[in-house]
């Protein structure tokens, strides 16, 4: 099996872990590891990488992301979502009388730069253990908040109900950020609690889960991104030659190639170093006048 991204519509009930195994049973191999969980609740775009592309996932996980969800306004829950136990519910004269205007006020508070306490069930680590984890150990978790960026909070739709209020909404936001956590932060802000039922991630960066497949029947090979146009989506390129491949597998800095296909000079950062045949030969870094390689792909993997 070559080495390559994998583009998959998680379906939901399963873990991200429960897809990296079954791509490892399809893919006949043990190195098969993803760029970013989603709850088993969620659905839509996982990216996995496959041998050594697993190299690239690191460079894949800090991209924006974009998601579908709904919000139901009446009450919170002990997770944030619909997968937690409820909270005191809000009379329902007060949800009835959340007006749209309201909803869209509340949501232009929580775009933007902001400051965001993950949901106490999230994967931020806690002294090396899971905060999910120490929950469910009976461990009462407080996170510090942390700042991300809601580039958009769209609403798409309203809904309205016998105590509850679903809103449909768009998020596009910077890696990091807690979809869960708005929904929480937006109920609590209209005075009536909030929770997450229905969330789909449809962007990482420049993928798309329009070009993902299901993961039932999935195609391994055919599905396969080749590592050197994965990489292009996610950062800057340079195409370097046979000589410069030939060093930068050898661990050694080159000089930045000259022409037109070249990442600007000022470009801080991550690049992909293209050689030929579309080949992904490394990831460098500038380290003054030259570039050196911060991760390499054998040559085996490459094509």
């Amino acid at each position: 099996m070559n080495s390559g991204i994998l583009l998959v519509d998680k379906p939901q009930g399963m873990t991200s872990h429960d897809v990296v195994a079954r791509i490892r049973r399809l893919a006949g191999t043990r190195k098969v590891g993803h760029a970013g969980t989603l709850d088993p609740m969620a659905t839509g775009l996982l990216l996995l990488g496959v041998e050594s592309s697993t190299r690239l996932l690191h460079h894949l996980v800090g991209l924006d992301k974009e998601y579908l969800a709904t919000v139901r306004l009446g009450w919170a829950t002990t997770t944030d979502d619909a997968e937690g136990e409820p909270l005191d519910a809000a009379p329902k004269a007060s949800v009835a009388a959340i007006t749209r205007d309201q909803v869209l006020e509340r949501m232009a508070r929580l775009t933007g730069v902001i400051d965001q306490v993950p949901s106490a069930v999230s994967a931020v680590k806690v002294a090396g253990k899971r905060a999910y984890q120490r929950v469910r150990e009976g461990e009462t978790v407080e996170l510090a908040a942390r700042t991300v960026t809601v580039s958009a909070f769209d609403l798409l739709d309203v809904r309205q109900g016998d105590g509850w209020l679903d809103l449909d909404v768009r998020v596009a936001c910077s890696s990091g950020t807690y979809v869960r956590a708005l929904a929480r932060d937006l109920g609590a802000d209209l005075g009536v609690g909030g929770h997450l039922t229905a969330l789909r991630r449809t962007r990482i960066g420049r993928f798309d889960v329009a070009e993902a497949g299901a993961l039932e029947g999935l195609d391994v090979a055919a599905a396969r991104l080749a590592p050197a146009e994965a990489a292009r989506r996610a950062l800057p390129a340079i195409t370097v030659d046979a000589d410069a491949v030939r060093d930068l597998r050898h661990g050694k800095r080159i000089a930045p190639p000259s022409g037109p296909d070249i990442a600007e000079p000022s470009a801080a950062g991550p690049i992909a170093a293209i050689g030929p045949g579309d080949v992904l030969v490394a990831i460098v870094e500038r380290r003054g006048p030259q570039l050196k390689v911060v991760t390499g792909f054998p040559a085996e993997e490459g094509a």
